[in-house]
């Protein structure tokens, strides 16, 4: 069975490096973490993402334009706010993402 690659989007870089790390440390995800917007794009345009996390320093604005970016390059990649509160919420916000898909 193939990983489930996750794209974080988080400002500020201590709190997306924790981020990443919680998620790989479960066997089945891989996640890659950026701080931008641009780095978020230019990553997508390499790497097939099955599921976006976007951090609180996202506006909706570019949430919505990164939406719209993501959706044109996979159209079932899953996008969703992720706002901390620790690795069981960050869990559970993951396997809620996929629940009801076959992965």
């Amino acid at each position: 069975m193939s990983k489930i690659n996750i794209l974080v989007l988080a400002s500020h870089p201590e709190i997306l490096e924790t981020i990443i790390r919680l998620i790989n440390k479960n066997e089945r995800w891989n996640g890659v973490g950026v701080v931008s917007p641009e780095e978020a794009t230019a990553a997508f345009e390499i790497t097939q993402f099955d599921l976006v996390l976007l951090g609180v320093g996202v506006n909706d604005e570019t949430e919505q334009r990164l939406l719209q970016t993501f959706k044109s390059l996979n159209s079932d990649v899953i996008c969703i706010r992720h706002f901390g509160g620790g690795s069981g919420l960050l869990y559970s916000e993951i396997e809620h993402a996929f629940s009801g898909r076959k992965l």
